[in-house]
């Protein structure tokens, strides 16, 4: 697969050929179960973004969510009472399962401290 100036390369060498022949030529092209061929146009556009100097869903890529959409940086209490961060939040800050964290709990404000760190006021 290529990537970077040579994607942009041969994009630009191919001209005006088909999506299909485009992604094909460029190497986003795997192989099904049955043996068929499938094109990646999801990665051949990802690439083809980030080969232009867009940023797409890197990490770091602050206050942008699933689908693209900006973070709101709200969080409502659902209707079981529990109080849901989300995905967005977790990766940006490199949560992974099992991480704890001791509730502190202020006049208006809940913080949540690493467990074992010291809580910084």
């Amino acid at each position: 697969m290529l990537t970077g100036s040579d994607l942009l390369t041969k994009v630009k060498d191919l001209g005006d050929v088909s999506k299909s022949d485009l992604v094909r030529a460029c190497g986003y092209v795997s192989t099904k179960k049955d043996g068929g061929e499938r094109l990646n146009f999801t990665a051949f556009y990802e690439a083809l973004l980030e080969a232009k100097g867009l940023s797409f869903g890197a990490p770091g890529s602050a206050g942008i969510g699933k689908g693209g959409r900006k973070l709101s940086y709200v969080a409502t209490v659902q209707g079981n009472g529990n109080l849901l961060i989300g995905k967005a939040y977790t990766a940006l800050l490199d949560l992974k399962p099992g991480d704890e964290f001791e509730i502190k709990l202020g006049r208006k404000q809940i913080r949540l401290v690493p467990a074992g760190e010291a809580d910084e006021e």
